[in-house]
């Protein structure tokens, strides 16, 4: 799946990389072509595929893009959905949202890694014990 090429993906897995330095937090980035679903249902099964709810905390955040049917999700486990505000997924898809507008999906994906990762510094700081517990590659689907 050509979705991005191999500097777009690096980018990425740099973000990824960057928001987790601060945090236990996991976070994961899901991408495939189609939805053939709702897009939180969706983003769900993958959380639960990619094993994201058997962190140590139960801290991980996976966003979920399907391109060719432009929805995406952000969805955050148990742990961080507690203490984050009430509106902080539908926020950070807002401003995800503005440069997915412009047709820069990475901008957009770096962007929401950065918000995610800052909240999960602020309530998950990062302890000398604390391991990477997921990749931090992007997990590419084909409507499995």
């Amino acid at each position: 799946m050509a979705i991005f090429n191999e500097e777009e993906q690096q980018r990425i897995r740099t973000a990824i990389e960057d928001a987790e330095k601060h945090t236990s937090g996991q976070i994961r980035v899901c991408i495939e072509k189609t939805c053939s679903e709702n897009v939180l249902d969706r983003a769900a099964k993958y959380f639960h595929k990619l094993e994201m709810h058997q962190t140590k905390h139960r801290n991980g955040v996976l966003v979920y893009l399907a391109t060719v049917d432009r929805k995406f999700a952000i969805i955050g486990d148990a742990g961080i959905d507690k203490v984050v505000p009430a509106d902080f997924w539908d926020s950070t898809k807002e401003d995800m949202l503005q440069h997915f507008k412009l047709g820069n999906l990475v901008e957009g994906i770096v962007t929401g890694l950065a918000i995610a990762g800052e909240q999960l510094q602020k309530y998950f700081p990062h302890n000398a014990d604390d391991n990477n517990e997921l990749p931090d590659d992007i997990a590419f689907m084909d409507g499995e």
